[in-house]
C-alpha cells in the first residue's frame, strides 16, 4: 500500500499547541514533513517607500521558527527550512519525498492568497491536492451564526451575535510525536544578512533594551505573566499579539487561557483583552466579506499631502511633534511595540497634524510592527481614518483628546 506522505506547510501558524493542521496531518498521514519557506517577497520594499517587514520583526521572526524546528525535532520530526518562494520550491519538495498532499492554513489578505493560488497551480500539475484549513480567528468560520456575507457591518452587534450565539472551540493537544521521513535533508534557517538587511541595520538590534524573543516557549510564558491578578502594565495585549500574529500561538489557547485567570475584580483588564481578539476577528471577517476593502485608497482622501514614505519619513526627522509623539515613534521604530491605545493616539496625530492617508501610516506600522497582520493593521488605519466598516467605530476625537483619556504611564489603561 503507498503511503500517505503529508507536507506541512507552516506560515502563521509556528506552534505545535492548538495546530489543526499539525494535529490532523499526523492523525491522516504516514509520514509527515513540516515547512516553512522565508518568502523573499516579504523582504523587499514595497511601493509606498516602506520594508514588508523591518529587521526587528524579521529577528522575532527567526526566533519563532527556530523555537519550532528545535520543538519539532524533540518529538521525532524537523523543519525544512528554505530561502525562496513557496510555488518555486514546494513541487521540487514535493517530488524528492514522494508527497502525497499538502496542508496549510488559508489567508484573508490578496498576497498571501495570491501567493496560495500560486502554489495550488503548481501541485495541481502534479495531481496533488492543496488542503485548506481555516485556523487563525477566534471563532471558527463554520462555526458562526450567519454566514461571513451577512456578518453586520457593526463591531458592537457582530460582537454581540457571536458571543450569543456561538462559542471557541478548546484548544487541540500539543502534538507529542511526529513520524517524518528517515532521510530528510539538513536545512539552515537563513540569517539576517542572507534575508537582506545591511550590517548597520542588523547592528541597531543592539539598541533595544528588553526585546521579544520569538517562540511558542516564550509565548506561554509571556501569557502566565501578563495574565495574572497583580500584572498591570499597559503593555499586556500588545505582549502577546506579536505571538498570535506569527501563530505562535493561537487566539482560542489565548482565549481560553483568559478564562481560565478571569475574575471579577479585574473585570475591566480581562474583558478589555477578550475584545481585542474580537476586533482582530472582525477584521478578518471583514476583509473575505469586502475583499481588499482595507487596502484601498479612500476617495474622501486622495488629496493628503503625505502619499508616500519619504514624505512621511521627512515629517518624523524634519519636524518637531510633541514629546509624547515622538517617544510614540521612537519606541515603534526601536522596538516594534507599542500599546494599542498609544497607537491610536500616534496614528490620530499623523492623521490630524500630517495629513497622512490611512495607506502610508498603516504601511509605516507595517515595516515596524512585531505584531504586523494585513487585515488588523490595515482595518485599524481605515478606522483612525474615519472610514472603517464599522462606522460607529470611526476615529471622531482629536489626538489630544486622545492623549489625555489614554495615556496612563503608570498604570493600567482601563
Amino acid at each position: 500500500m503507498t503511503k500517505k506522505v503529508i507536507l506541512v506547510w507552516f506560515r502563521n501558524d509556528l506552534r505545535v499547541h492548538d495546530n489543526e493542521i499539525l494535529y490532523e496531518a499526523v492523525q491522516k498521514g504516514d509520514i509527515v514533513i513540516p515547512v516553512y519557506f522565508f518568502d523573499p517577497r516579504y523582504f523587499k520594499t514595497n511601493e509606498l517607500g516602506f520594508q514588508n517587514t523591518g529587521v526587528i520583526r524579521a529577528k522575532f521572526l527567526l526566533d519563532s521558527v527556530a523555537h519550532l524546528k528545535s520543538t519539532l525535532q524533540g518529538i521525532g520530526a524537523d523543519l525544512l527550512v528554505f530561502n525562496g518562494k513557496p510555488e518555486d520550491e514546494i513541487g521540487i519538495l514535493c517530488a524528492k519525498y514522494e508527497v502525497t498532499e499538502v496542508y496549510h492554513h488559508r489567508e484573508v489578505a490578496q498576497r498571501e492568497t495570491n501567493i496560495s493560488e500560486r502554489v495550488e497551480e503548481v501541485l495541481w500539475k502534479e495531481k496533488i491536492n492543496l488542503k485548506h484549513f481555516i485556523g487563525h480567528t477566534l471563532y471558527h468560520k463554520e462555526d458562526l451564526p450567519i454566514p461571513i456575507r451577512d456578518i453586520p457591518d457593526s463591531f458592537n452587534s457582530f460582537k454581540k451575535k457571536v458571543e450569543k450565539e456561538s462559542f471557541v472551540r478548546p484548544a487541540l493537544p500539543p502534538v507529542p510525536h511526529i513520524t517524518t521521513h528517515p532521510h530528510l535533508e539538513t536545512t539552515l534557517i537563513p540569517t539576517l544578512d542572507e534575508l537582506g538587511f545591511s550590517q548597520e541595520v542588523i547592528a541597531s538590534l543592539n539598541n533595544i533594551e528588553a526585546p521579544l524573543h520569538g517562540g511558542e516557549g516564550k509565548a506561554l510564558e509571556m501569557i502566565e505573566m501578563t495574565l495574572s491578578a497583580d500584572y498591570d502594565d499597559v503593555d499586556d495585549y500588545n505582549l502577546i499579539s506579536p505571538y498570535i500574529a506569527n501563530g505562535a500561538v493561537s487566539s482560542a489557547f489565548y482565549y481560553h487561557k483568559i478564562k481560565t485567570y478571569y475574575h471579577p475584580s479585574k473585570k475591566k483588564k480581562y474583558d478589555r483583552l477578550l475584545t481585542r481578539l474580537l476586533w482582530r476577528d472582525y477584521f478578518r471577517f471583514m476583509l473575505k466579506k469586502y475583499p481588499n476593502i482595507f487596502f484601498k485608497l479612500n476617495s474622501s482622501n486622495t488629496s493628503a499631502p503625505v502619499t508616500s514614505g519619504d514624505v512621511l519619513k521627512a515629517c518624523i526627522r524634519d519636524s518637531s511633534p510633541p514629546p509624547l509623539i515622538s517617544e510614540f515613534i521612537h519606541r515603534l521604530q526601536t522596538t516594534g511595540n507599542l500599546p494599542y491605545e498609544y497607537r491610536e493616539i500616534l496614528a490620530a496625530y499623523m492623521l490630524q497634524e500630517w495629513n497622512v492617508n490611512h495607506l502610508i501610516g498603516a504601511s509605516f506600522f507595517e515595516e515596524y510592527l512585531l505584531d504586523y497582520a494585513p487585515a488588523t493593521t490595515y482595518g485599524y488605519w481605515l478606522h483612525f481614518a474615519g472610514h472603517g466598516t464599522s462606522s460607529k467605530d470611526n476615529l471622531k476625537a482629536s489626538w489630544e483628546e486622545l492623549l489625555k483619556k489614554n495615556y496612563h504611564p503608570k498604570k493600567t489603561i482601563k
